[in-house]
């Protein structure tokens, strides 16, 4: 006997891509998992081997800062660009294309010869890299749609981003003290040629999904805007905070991001959505993101400080030093994002998870000139991993929460602007406050070299107490923003379909025959 039986269907081509993708979704994440490693590693692996570089070839203090800010620049502004790109040709490509080019650019960055040559591969990095990032994080939210399955898939993404950056302290260690600082560059080659093959083989392509005219005053509003909030941060890193230059970019990065917030709620196709960041829970989210990583940066940098200068770790020790935070880290993520966001929500979680934190850095800083590692700096990093756990990784899952598959790329690409923003204002923030620290403790005392040491611990120490501050910071933001629920109960509220500029589409009726069975 054969029954007919009529469905709506709203999509397209789209729906049969998802389905294709979900049934080789373990291994996709796998894929979008080495890509993202990639991408975090980055941010850390070649400031290891930025001394050795810069011996190499012959560029001076000052120009050291560019081959970070570099990639920062181009990175945070260009990520929007990159989301919006994403949806418009489609995630696989953008993904295979960011990659060729973030490949193309390492190699080019391991075999420079010149200052100029590394700060243009440097940049070439950072624009590739913003277009890789958001397809990253947008094929994860439209590959994982289970609500069990997506909270252990986000478990182990959010694990990834959070370890990623004392993993490249571990892997920048390893390859300056055994191979050569261009191998931090090189071995980008090797991530990227994984990814793509196995994006190339498991990942369905797709014609993207979302095909409207490009926003371009929204676009250079927000890239002129990311661009002078980026610079102007940087600049007072190696300037001051009264510098003209420094005042001047960081008020022409407000008022340019506040004219695109204007723009973007009166334009027909605006490049940021504002439903995508009115959501109390996204936009939460965001700001998790944006304060966790202000304070990621006191750990990563001042406690890589503290280990080599103080206690004479090596740069291997040191990254092997940070192991334990990456493993308490990564299963904390798993239980929070598989167990307690699906049942509770982000609301108590995460502002939990960054006042742990915050009591870690706390911790922190009250080390001396002769702790223990194991008994002083240990345990706190095994805290700060659990804080991590209940924090960063859960604002990944959440802030790309209920997006129509039409947003998911500028969404994603919502959620990296936050951190790589975050991470630029930590880095001068915190490298500001820790210098203060070592002149006001030099006032009035001798010159010698055991109260230098101890001017650089109470600059690492200050640094710690600031990054705490931070945390609470944004402990109090997150438990003012986000909203309670459970997460299908915040997915249901946060659900925003895209509107129509003219008539929507009926939905589209299939008759399909299905043949039953009947004794």
């Amino acid at each position: 006997m054969t029954a007919l039986m009529t469905m709506e269907h709203s999509g397209g081509d789209e729906s049969l891509v998802d389905a294709a993708n979900y049934s080789r979704r373990w291994w996709i994440l796998g894929v979008l998992g080495i890509a993202q490693l990639m991408v975090i590693l980055d941010s850390t692996i070649v400031n290891i081997a930025l001394p050795t570089a810069q011996h190499d070839l012959h560029f001076s203090n000052a120009d050291r800062q560019w081959i970070v800010t570099a990639y920062s620049l181009a990175f945070g502004t260009l990520l929007l660009l990159g989301g919006r790109i994403g949806d418009m040709v489609g995630r696989k490509r953008a993904l295979v294309i960011g990659l060729v080019g973030f490949a193309a650019a390492s190699a080019i960055g391991g075999a420079s010869v010149n200052f100029a040559m590394l700060v243009i591969a440097r940049t070439v990095q950072g624009a590739f890299g913003a277009l890789l990032a958001p397809s990253v994080l947008a094929l994860l939210t439209t590959t994982f749609t289970n609500p069990n399955e997506r909270g252990r898939a986000f478990g182990i993404y959010g694990a990834i981003a959070g370890a990623g950056g004392a993993l490249g302290l571990l892997l920048g260690g390893i390859l300056t003290s055994y191979a050569s600082w261009r191998w931090t560059l090189f071995v980008n080659l090797v991530f990227a040629a994984s990814a793509i093959a196995g994006a190339v083989l498991w990942l369905k392509s797709d014609e993207g999904v979302d095909h409207d005219p490009l926003d371009l005053p929204g676009l250079f509003l927000v890239a002129g805007g990311l661009f002078s909030v980026v610079f102007g941060f940087s600049h007072a890193d190696t300037t001051a905070w009264s510098n003209p230059v420094t005042i001047g970019f960081l008020v022409a990065g407000v008022v340019l991001l506040g004219a695109f917030a204007y723009i973007e709620t009166r334009v027909s196709y605006p490049l940021l959505p504002p439903r995508v960041v009115l959501s109390r829970t996204r936009g939460g989210s965001a700001l998790v993101m944006l304060f966790a990583s202000i304070g990621l940066f006191g750990v990563f940098l001042f406690l890589t400080y503290y280990l080599q200068s103080t206690l004479g770790f090596s740069p291997v020790k040191t990254g092997v030093a940070f192991l334990p935070l990456v493993a308490a880290l990564a299963a904390t993520a798993q239980v929070s994002n598989q167990i307690l966001l699906p049942r509770i929500g982000p609301k108590p979680i995460v502002p939990i998870g960054l006042l742990v934190s915050a009591a870690a850095l706390f911790g922190l800083h009250l080390v001396g000139l002769h702790s223990s590692y194991l008994s002083h700096v240990l345990p706190y990093l095994l805290v700060l991993g659990v804080g991590f756990g209940l924090s960063v990784a859960p604002a990944f899952s959440t802030g790309t929460l209920g997006l129509a598959p039409d947003d998911a790329g500028v969404g994603s690409a919502t959620l990296n602007t936050a951190q790589q923003v975050g991470g630029s204002i930590g880095t001068s923030l915190l490298n500001t406050v820790a210098a203060g620290a070592v002149t006001s403790y030099l006032v009035g005392r001798a010159l010698t070299p055991a109260n230098r040491q101890a001017a650089l611990l109470h600059s690492y120490t200050t640094a710690f107490l600031w990054s705490a501050v931070i945390f609470v910071a944004g402990a109090i933001v997150a438990g003012l923003v986000l909203e309670r629920g459970s997460l299908a109960a915040l997915a249901a509220e946060s659900s925003v379909a895209k509107p129509e500029p003219g008539l929507a589409e009926p939905p589209r009726i299939h008759v399909c025959r299905v043949r039953i069975a009947c004794r």
